[in-house]
């Protein structure tokens, strides 16, 4: 399928798109994000843009994409380094992926405040920064954690328990759509979206071995 047909963009979000477009390498693009202006709330309240960690030896084995940087994230500057960044590490370890072969990204990259979900202007505004991201990267899979991630990838009437078991072929690229960690956590050790988030994990650990 293709990737799902983008809403309209406004001034800024045309400035980001140029501007990620540009960018020749991994370091350019990283550089340009950590300036972004476009969204003036976000910009106001953050610490970092949490731009995302790339592996140090070349291309990854997969990307790891969640909706927006949380609190620890915005502090630190670096993507999934919360509790659910720890919970994520510990279930890629049990599917037999490793992280430091993975890129992880978001979405948003700057924290909403609150914590609350990014508003679909925000969305638009950083896809420029995401779609160059994958360009560049080139994985062979997609994780989307969680609903958002996996909307912006799927388009917006996507369900996530629909979507779910199974890989999404989107512009040639396998994307899988999951639980978010931050739901593991939310409904316990025992709960489904746990049990779901390691199955599908290893279920895309299965076909890049």
């Amino acid at each position: 399928m293709a990737a799902p047909r983008p809403p309209r963009l406004d001034a800024a979000a045309e400035e980001v798109a140029a501007t990620a477009r540009a960018a020749p390498d991994w370091a350019a693009l990283a550089g340009a994000a950590r300036g972004c202006l476009a969204c003036p709330e976000l910009a106001g309240a953050r610490q970092h843009v949490v731009v995302g960690d790339v592996p140090a030896s070349g291309r990854p084995r997969l990307a790891l994409v969640g909706e927006a940087p949380g609190a620890t994230e915005d502090e630190t500057g670096r993507p999934f380094v919360g509790r659910s960044g720890a919970l994520l590490d510990q279930l890629l370890a049990e599917a037999g992926l490793d992280r430091a072969q993975a890129a992880v990204l978001n979405v948003v990259k700057c924290r909403p405040p609150g914590n609350r979900t990014p508003k679909a202007p925000e969305v638009t505004r950083c896809s420029g920064w995401l779609h160059r991201q994958l360009e560049l990267l080139d994985p062979p899979a997609v994780v989307a954690l969680g609903l958002s991630a996996a909307k912006w990838f799927l388009g917006p009437r996507t369900v996530l328990a629909a979507a779910r078991g199974r890989a999404h072929d989107v512009d040639g690229r396998a994307v899988w759509a999951t639980y978010h960690p931050s739901a593991a956590i939310r409904f316990g050790p025992n709960g489904a979206p746990r049990a779901g988030l390691l199955e599908d994990l290893r279920a895309v650990a299965g076909t890049l071995r």
